[in-house]
């Protein structure tokens, strides 16, 4: 990780929260070579961890290709794409870059349903000093996400951010969340966000196993051939 503010990026996956598990999705993106850290069905309450938070994902989709959040079993994906190397690598800017891939429609916000199991997802970004502000502001809407500017200046001062506000990238997704509901705090909408210190990596989180079913050795052994 390059350093900086530490951040988390929440992004939807494309999949139906009523069919696909967190288990099921995080073993898809294993294969494809593209894991979040975790991965969060909101219906269930279901999560999956695939990485050490330590350590960088690689879910964002390059500026590059296009996002259609079509199901990654579809070949037609764009999240079925190899990673760009002409773009800037945003997967390791902070002390931490989280990356949560909800499973769920970017067209469709998952706040606007049951956000099961967010309260232990949010309870361990706390843990490592990931500060609950949006300073981007909410998500724009996904069918006009491609409109809106992404400013490194904001992104530069880590916290909460959808993929659809991540510089570099050409995801929609989350879509226009009720962000004051996932997080629990008011959000004002200002150009100026202090830079946040943050907290050394040293320190001891909250354990990820308290949140979900983790995934298995053979699992963990196809992710470290992937990476």
């Amino acid at each position: 990780m390059k350093g900086g503010a530490p951040r988390v990026v929440w992004m939807t996956l494309g999949l139906d929260p009523h069919v696909i598990s967190a288990y099921s999705a995080a073993q898809r993106f294993i294969k494809l070579g593209r894991p979040p850290h975790l991965v969060w069905n909101p219906v269930t309450g279901e999560t999956v961890q695939i990485l050490p938070i330590v350590r960088a994902g690689c879910a964002l989709i390059p500026a590059s290709e296009l996002d259609r959040e079509r199901p990654v079993a579809d070949e037609g994906s764009a999240l079925i794409v190899e990673p760009s190397e002409d773009i800037p690598d945003v997967h390791t800017q902070g002390r931490l870059c989280v990356q949560v891939g909800v499973v769920a429609f970017g067209w469709e916000p998952f706040t606007s349903g049951p956000v099961t199991g967010a309260g232990p997802i949010l309870d361990w970004l706390d843990s490592w000093s990931i500060a609950r502000r949006w300073p981007a502001g909410r998500p724009a809407a996904f069918a006009k996400a491609h409109t809106v500017p992404r400013s490194r200046k904001l992104w530069a001062c880590g916290g909460h951010f959808g993929a659809s506000q991540v510089p570099g990238c050409a995801a929609a997704g989350p879509g226009a969340i009720d962000v004051e509901l996932l997080t629990g705090v008011p959000v004002k909408r200002t150009a100026n966000v202090p830079l946040g210190r943050g907290a050394h990596l040293g320190q001891h989180p909250v354990p990820v196993s308290r949140m979900g079913n983790m995934l298995a050795d053979e699992d963990a052994a196809a992710l470290a051939k992937a990476g």
